[in-house]
């Protein structure tokens, strides 16, 4: 039988599943369309076209940022850090075999350090920050603005420096001057800014406007709320099924 704050513990909020649920959807349809460019079906630049480069930048922000205010749910319902260990070892599997996959399928710019990765190392940090408060804000401003700061400086007084911050050993920390070549690069600054964020934004709604998470959702986006409950194994397999069914689809094709 669950106590009453077992049961307070447990409950979910249904718009900030709803949000990442959202995050999925958009992300999936992002996906699809790069893999249509892949294959040669709609060729697209994902690289230096705005149009893809700012909806991953949007995509991504929406992740970490959902991720940050459930840093801040988990830090309003005191989490113990062994539920917190469980889901970090979850996400750092699934950033491991992204790893392994995508270095099948691109073995020359597998990913190396992508959205997982990312997330594996900021939810440490922000675990650990979570008591700053409003401090978290001038620590993502800062988080966000400095690789600004050390692409100009790495680019000029501290150029000698350069090579070793865009050397893979260092580029994770996202202080460089020049983009590595890798399928998804989701560095700790300027995005652990974003995740930041997210805590102290959290952080602010649970204790002042706990009843905009908490309140029922309109029917129709409900769906986005289920789909969100599941987001990390969505997102190990929403890949597959898509590359899938494409070889399935240029197969069937090439036999009609």
């Amino acid at each position: 039988m669950l106590t009453i704050a077992q049961k307070t513990a447990e409950t979910r909020y249904d718009r900030l599943d709803a949000l990442r649920g959202f995050a999925m959807v958009w992300m999936t349809a992002f996906h699809f369309c790069f893999d249509l460019s892949h294959f040669g079906y709609w060729p697209q630049d994902f690289l230096v076209d705005p149009l893809w480069t700012v909806q991953r930048t949007l995509i991504v922000s929406l992740f970490l940022g959902c991720a940050g205010l459930g840093q801040a749910v988990a830090w309003q319902r005191q989490v113990g850090w062994a539920r917190f260990a469980r889901r970090w070892s979850q996400i750092t599997a699934c950033a491991l075999l992204v790893t392994v996959g995508s270095f099948l399928m691109f073995p020359r710019s597998f990913i190396y350090f992508g959205v997982l990765h990312g997330m594996a190392v900021m939810l440490v940090i922000t675990r650990l920050t979570v008591g700053w408060g409003r401090w978290l804000w001038l620590a993502g401003l800062l988080a966000l603005v400095s690789p600004w700061v050390a692409g100009w400086a790495l680019q000029g007084p501290l150029s000698e420096w350069a090579p070793l911050f865009n050397g893979r050993g260092l580029n994770w920390l996202g202080w460089i001057s020049r983009k590595p070549f890798t399928e998804d690069y989701v560095p700790l600054f300027p995005w652990l800014g974003v995740m930041w964020w997210g805590m102290a934004a959290g952080q602010w709604l649970v204790v002042r406007s706990d009843g905009w998470l908490s309140s029922p959702l309109p029917r129709v986006v409900a769906p986005l709320a289920g789909l969100g409950r599941y987001s990390l194994s969505y997102y190990m397999l929403h890949q597959p099924v898509l590359i899938g069914g494409l070889l399935l689809a240029g197969w069937l094709a090439g036999r009609a």
